[in-house]
C-alpha cells in the first residue's frame, strides 16, 4: 500500500501513540510486542493492521509461511485484542488509518514523523 502523509498527520498519530503509551502502558507494550513480532517475522504491517482492526487479511496473509507460525502470530495479536482497553487503540488506528499501518508501526517503534514523510512502500 502506497501512502502519502503530511507531517501534521504523522505528528497527530505520534501524539495518539504517545497518549496510549503513557495512559495505557500495558496496552502499548502489547502493541509494541505485536509490531516487533511483525517485523521479526517479516510480515506486512498491513497484515497486522487488518487483524487488529478485524478487516479481511487475505490479501496480506504471508503465503510461504508454515501454518503453525501464522497461528502463533494470530494468537499474539489476539492477546492484544483481548486487552480491556483495546477500544482506545482501535479508535486511534481508525482515526489515523490514512497514514497506513506501516507508518503507525514505525511511530510505535520510535521513528520520528519527519523520517516518515513522503511516499512509503513499507508493508
Amino acid at each position: 500500500m502506497i501512502t502519502l502523509s503530511s507531517v501534521d498527520d504523522l505528528q497527530a498519530t505520534e501524539a495518539a501513540m504517545e497518549q496510549i503509551k503513557y495512559s495505557y502502558p500495558e496496552l502499548f507494550n502489547k502493541l509494541l510486542h505485536v509490531v516487533a513480532l511483525t517485523r521479526a517475522f517479516q510480515f506486512k504491517y498491513q497484515f497486522m493492521g487488518t487483524l487488529i482492526m478485524d478487516e479481511n487479511p487475505n490479501e496480506y496473509t504471508p503465503e510461504f509461511v508454515m501454518p503453525s507460525v501464522i497461528h502463533l502470530y494470530r494468537e499474539e495479536v489476539q492477546k492484544l485484542k483481548d486487552d480491556p482497553n483495546i477500544p482506545v487503540l482501535l479508535h486511534a488506528f481508525s482515526q489515523n488509518k490514512n497514514i497506513g499501518y506501516a507508518k503507525i508501526s514505525m511511530l510505535v517503534l520510535g521513528k520520528s514523523p519527519e523520517s516518515l514523510l513522503g511516499a512509503s512502500h513499507i508493508k
